[in-house]
């Protein structure tokens, strides 16, 4: 009896770019489950699969429930926007199938925020960079504090995940502040809304005027180091070739 579940990244949402693997997988895969967000994104795509759909907080619950569809013989996916290894639920599933030990787990990456992000805006990850998050549900603010620290004081690029929402609207102030300890204040940032979706919305500006900007849960957020510049209106972290 099949006992597979794909734990697949669908990229940004848009299905060009989805990765080839990923709409293979997808095709041959009986169920699909997901968070509802990311399952309306390729329903439309996939109308005769099995979905499992659950809302937000409910990740365990949605990998134990695909688990058990797998263990039960169905070839399932379990979805996660971007890359399922980038803040996505291939963790959670490992974590989770040692009480499944029959289903065979095969991760399937997608194209993670930092990359499809970056490539609206220009080239801003040319050289060093690290992604953070500012969501401090399962992370304590604390830790975020000393990761942005370090990493502004390391001259890093730093791509931000999860910058604001209702309840943290003054987080993404609050991080520029702290990497304004180590970074002038004309460094280039840039954000992009809704990436690959409906209504994507591109911004370039300086570091200080960030920390004015009001951001959500799908926006992606972009600090340049020292090196960054923008050329044409597009920011770029230069790599350290030679120009001849």
């Amino acid at each position: 009896m099949n006992k597979k579940l794909y734990v697949i990244g669908i990229g940004p949402g848009s299905r060009e770019e989805m990765t080839f693997r990923a709409a293979h997988a997808l095709e041959e895969c009986d169920v699909i489950a997901g968070y509802k967000t990311y399952t309306d994104l390729i329903r439309a795509d996939y109308p005769d699969k099995d979905y499992i759909v659950t809302g937000m907080t409910k990740e365990t619950d949605r990998c134990r429930m695909a688990l058990e569809r797998a263990q039960d013989g169905a070839c399932v996916a379990l979805v996660s926007s971007g890359d399922a290894g980038v803040y996505g639920m291939a963790g959670l599933v490992y974590q989770l199938g040692t009480a499944y030990p029959d289903v065979d787990i095969t991760v399937i990456p997608g194209i993670t925020a930092a990359c499809s992000g970056a490539a609206r805006l220009g080239a801003p990850l040319m050289n060093d960079f690290c992604l953070i998050s500012l969501s401090d549900l399962m992370t304590p603010w604390e830790t975020i504090e000393k990761r942005l620290d370090y990493a502004a004081a390391a001259d890093f690029v730093i791509c931000l995940y999860n910058p604001g929402s209702h309840k943290r609207a003054d987080y993404l102030r609050k991080a520029c502040a702290i990497i304004l300890r180590h970074q002038k204040r004309t460094v280039p940032a840039g954000l992009v809304h809704h990436i690959g979706r409906q209504g994507e919305e591109t911004k370039l500006m300086t570091l200080e005027e960030l920390q004015d900007v009001e951001a959500d849960m799908f926006t992606t957020v972009f600090i340049g180091n020292s090196q960054t510049e923008v050329i044409d209106g597009h920011m770029v972290t230069p790599r350290g070739y030679k120009l001849l």
